[in-house]
């Protein structure tokens, strides 16, 4: 990609930041750990709802130290609204693995950060993106749309192709500033109806899925403390996905347990709340 392409690309990016940016609270802060928690809360919930939970969250969970000592109900509490609640439990174990393997401080590497629960390939690159302004590349689904649409490249281009792009078209020295811009324009300007670019996964309808199941079940465990498997299974009989397989899924993945000879559930770790 020739010189002048790249830089008449960049300017427009920055023209239209300058202009329209948006102000969210993590744009304000490099602190790594409050990076990395806006990051995760904005994998799959907007942003104008994350803002005021991010800052409720910090407040109560300023470190990686805090929120490792949180039981899962506190986290799970917090958490409750934003959806995919096993986010909340990744950073949870997250924060506990800071603590143990890194002196609770986040570490600057994306390849450490990849082996935290809940740290993907972008995530583990867009931490330190945002909080250190380090020059690397991040891609999400607005970036992929930009860069496509604005390059002329196919709709095709692997993740690792557009990566490599990317890379060539990242401003030296101001990759916070570019990764925000980008994200601005594909969100307010460049979006996915104007364009008609597809992003590469879709969310399924919330409404009756398993996803809802879930959610629903976990915010009466967290309201009534506990429930025995045999009222939970006929409160939701209608359930087309099987309570019961349901059930079984947050138990192995330890967001839930069972206990005692009439089969009770209660959120995972709640051994000193009865039972």
């Amino acid at each position: 990609m020739n010189t002048t392409r790249v830089e008449a690309f960049q300017a427009k990016i920055f023209d239209f930041y300058e202009k329209s940016r948006r102000s969210f609270p993590w744009r304000s802060t490099n602190d790594r750990y409050a990076v990395m928690v806006s990051e995760v809360m904005l994998q799959q919930t907007q942003a104008d709802r994350v803002a005021p939970r991010f800052v409720r969250w910090l407040e109560r969970f300023p470190d990686p130290r805090s929120l490792a000592s949180a039981s899962l109900r506190e986290v799970l509490e917090e958490w409750s609204g934003l959806g995919y609640n096993a986010r909340g439990q990744r950073l949870h174990r997250a924060a506990s693995m800071i603590v143990e393997q890194h002196g609770g401080r986040v570490p600057a590497d994306p390849a450490q950060l990849i082996e935290l629960p809940g740290i993907g390939a972008y995530t583990s690159r867009s931490i330190l993106v945002f909080a250190d302004n380090l020059d690397i590349a991040a891609v999400d689904t607005n970036i992929r749309r930009v860069l496509i649409y604005e390059l002329n490249l196919p709709e095709s281009i692997t993740p690792k192709a557009l990566l490599d792009v990317a890379g060539e078209v990242l401003p030296k020295g101001r990759s916070r500033d570019w990764h925000n811009a980008l994200m601005d324009y594909g969100a307010m300007e460049l979006t996915g109806r104007k364009t008609g670019i597809a992003p590469l996964t879709r969310q399924s309808s919330f409404k009756g899925s398993r996803r809802w199941y879930r959610g629903a079940l976990l915010r009466e465990l967290l309201t009534s403390g506990e429930l025995s498997r045999e009222s939970v299974e006929e409160r939701y009989a209608e359930c087309p996905h099987g309570i019961a397989s349901i059930v079984d899924s947050l138990v192995m993945e330890s967001m839930i347990e069972e206990y005692g000879e009439n089969r009770m559930l209660r959120i995972a770790g709640e051994s000193g709340r009865g039972g």
